[in-house]
């Protein structure tokens, strides 16, 4: 009924993503929750974030692309995420500024950074 590529494909694949997000955003979350109470808070949220990203790299390739994952693969996923980390660690020190809580600072930074990774992962993986 669609291409190959079609749009039945790539919803499919988003809902996937999604499922994965949400996973890798939890492990993320949780992890900074717990060590921001301990430690300075851009440290508490990298560490989340490096412990989700190798959890997402195996479930992105795995679950969502159906892919094997590979070292030119991880390297585009690193790429990727090495944007999106940066543009999660400028939002977060935006809205920590702004007087957003530090328990809740991360919140409105995975809403506006998850679909831009969306995007760019999904460019990784598909690739030829």
């Amino acid at each position: 009924m669609y291409p190959k590529e079609g749009l039945h494909t790539w919803r499919n694949q988003f809902i996937r993503f999604v499922g994965v997000g949400v996973t890798a955003t939890a492990l993320h979350y949780g992890l900074y929750y717990l060590l921001q109470r301990l430690i300075e808070v851009n440290v508490a949220y990298t560490i989340g974030y490096a412990v989700s990203f190798v959890a997402n790299f195996y479930l992105t390739a795995y679950f969502t692309f159906g892919r094997r994952p590979s070292w030119s693969r991880a390297a585009g996923f690193g790429g990727a995420h090495l944007v999106n980390y940066l543009l999660h660690i400028v939002l977060l020190n935006l809205f920590l500024w702004l007087g957003i809580s530090r328990p809740l600072a991360p919140l409105p930074v995975f809403a506006v950074a998850i679909p831009v990774n969306f995007l760019l992962v999904r460019w990784v993986f598909r690739r030829k």
